[in-house]
């Protein structure tokens, strides 16, 4: 009778589910699941509008190799996992539930201001404009953001000063969401891949009408109101979705 014992593991026993569990302990009482690297991953698409593979590519690869765990773990509390692999960029969504019910959420809608939907619609087209043209990296100027913005003023607009405050809040702004780049000229910057997903042709076009309708109505206002509460007017895809604040 052979009474040889072995201390290799094979294949099906590798560690048992406390041991197992025991290996992912980053602090005393730890009982998560996922590695420091897949917490860490979890955590950036919690906090930020997107993680990306130019902004943050250890966190790029560790979402491509454990995109199943962190789904399942983002649909644990009622919110989706988009992962765009052509722009490879990676954001989270609230779930719709199929029956229509609405789900207890993190998130709350935070709708952009004019400007800052101006400005989507301008980032969108020149990203498209100079990509078709070659261009990898598209770059632009502060600047010539806020005097683009300027043309779209209505008519009876007399406050210039505050209207281009509010530009160049704006653009301040979709830099904090990281639509926009910052580069080594604080008032340069490379607008992020993220514009693509964010506004594909069909939503760009609607947008397009919106403005252009918001115009004509804004015409028809009394200069003195105050019209620049948008969130009646605004359409639905122009909501960004952020983490509730916590006290």
């Amino acid at each position: 009778m052979d009474l040889t014992m072995t201390t290799e593991l094979t294949d099906d026993t590798d560690l048992a589910p406390e041991e197992e569990a025991r290996s992912f302990s980053l602090f005393e009482g730890d009982e998560g699941g996922l590695t420091v690297e897949q917490r860490r991953t979890l955590v950036l698409l919690m906090k930020h509008r997107y993680i990306s593979a130019a902004l943050q590519p250890a966190e790029w690869q560790t979402l491509l190799a454990s995109r199943k765990l962190l789904k399942s773990r983002l649909n644990d509390v009622f919110l989706d996992l988009h992962v765009d692999l052509h722009y490879e960029v990676a954001f989270k969504r609230q779930a719709v539930s199929e029956g229509g019910d609405r789900f207890p959420t993190l998130l709350h809608d935070v709708s952009y201001t004019r400007e800052e939907t101006i400005l989507l619609v301008l980032l969108r087209q020149r990203f498209r404009s100079e990509r078709a043209n070659g261009h990898e990296i598209v770059i632009v100027d502060r600047d010539n953001l806020v005097e683009n913005v300027a043309h779209f003023r209505p008519e009876h607009a007399t406050d210039r000063w505050g209207d281009a405050r509010k530009a160049a809040a704006a653009v301040d702004s979709l830099a904090k969401a990281r639509v926009l780049l910052k580069t080594s000229d604080p008032d340069r910057f490379r607008i992020s891949a993220v514009i693509e997903v964010l506004l594909p042709v069909e939503r760009l076009n609607e947008l397009l009408e919106w403005l252009v309708a918001q115009n004509a109505l804004d015409a028809e206002f009394d200069p003195s109101a105050d019209s620049t509460d948008l969130t009646e007017t605004l359409p639905e895809i122009l909501t960004d979705a952020r983490v509730e604040a916590t006290s």
